[in-house]
């Protein structure tokens, strides 16, 4: 693989075209990672092992049987950057990365096979459509009829998902998912899932068009446009704030004894704040990072100030702004608090 850029400054590489670097999966971390899924496939005697390509995200194209990682986990220089832009690496880790496979997987599957085409795969998950999994739904976090394997309860979002999901649970060496889903209605559908992939054991896909990289050419991008889109995408996903909610949570004055600025509060809390709620909400921490900037400069420009040894306030803004992204997760909009 060509390295020459990897000793680049980050402003240096951002100006290159993601296509110009040279990355390959040959000879990389993810390559064992890959077997490792092929092998849990062929530990249940299936025959099909989705092709891996490198693209600009996680993905499987519709109608087509492969898997696509993206390019920033093939080498380390790169991961630093995605960090760098965006706060956190997804599939960073090797069990978030075979979370992700095996889920990706799935779907390569239901391609592959015609899957859900299937009378009954539609009477246990739900009828399917050429329609893209919706960017916020209402999960039902304590429903029992879904499987867990990603987060944000993503198996609700669409039958596709929920397919995706379970199959990921199945495959999943060393789970014992009987025990783990026991009484629950998701059990049924792991069932159906084992069921289904013992039918399929030894055969080839019925659907397997050939792969052409110029109609998935989507790195043929400088690094700073593709980070400017990805920021873009997640910062436009919180509309302005109200400013009430901000004078309630901040009701003192930034002057007076035993007071400070309630942006030099936050600024002294941010990376503490922005780890809890992205720990419990499940959020992006660059999207969580960038709510907590406009906080912070609207608290400025409200002039607003708050006590600084009232042991409950470190409590009232964690519930505030994890209630503001919840809010978002769950319905799609952002919603004031009371």
């Amino acid at each position: 693989m060509e390295v020459d850029w990897a000793s680049l400054s980050d402003q240096e590489l951002l100006e290159r075209r993601i296509s110009e670097l040279g990355l390959r999966i040959e000879g990389t971390a993810l390559e064992p990672l890959i077997r490792q899924l092929y092998d849990e496939l062929s530990a249940h005697g299936l025959a099909f092992y989705p092709p891996v390509h490198i693209g600009d995200e996680w993905f499987v194209p519709v109608g087509m049987p492969a898997i696509f990682v993206p390019f920033f986990l093939v080498h380390d220089r790169l991961r630093a950057l995605e960090r760098t832009m965006m706060l956190e690496v997804e599939g960073g880790t090797t069990e978030w990365f075979m979370k992700l496979m095996r889920h990706e997987a799935a779907h390569a599957y239901a391609y592959a096979y015609q899957l859900p085409r299937k009378k009954k795969w539609r009477q246990i998950f739900g009828r399917t459509s050429r329609e893209e999994t919706p960017d916020s739904y209402r999960p039902r976090p304590f429903s029992r009829s879904y499987v867990v394997n990603l987060d944000d309860w993503y198996a609700q979002s669409h039958p596709d998902e929920d397919f995706a999901e379970t199959f990921a649970v199945w495959l999943t060496p060393g789970l014992d998912w009987r025990t783990r889903y026991a009484g629950w209605k998701a059990l049924r559908k792991l069932e159906y899932v084992g069921e289904l992939m013992r039918s399929l054991a030894g055969k080839p896909p019925v659907h397997a068009p050939k792969y052409r990289v110029a109609e998935y050419n989507c790195l043929n991008v400088k690094l700073k446009t593709y980070y400017a889109r990805k920021r873009k995408l997640y910062e436009d996903a919180y509309p302005d704030f109200y400013d009430a909610d901000l004078r309630q949570l901040f009701p003192a004055s930034s002057d007076g004894p035993g007071r400070i600025k309630a942006s030099a509060y936050l600024n002294q809390r941010r990376r503490r704040l922005m780890n809890s709620i992205c720990q419990w909400t499940n959020e992006k921490k660059y999207r969580v990072n960038k709510l907590l900037a406009r906080l912070i400069k609207r608290c400025d420009e409200l002039e607003l100030g708050v006590l600084n040894d009232d042991p409950q306030q470190d409590f009232r803004v964690s519930s505030f702004i994890t209630t503001l992204v919840m809010n978002y997760l769950f319905t799609g909009k952002f919603k004031r608090t009371k």
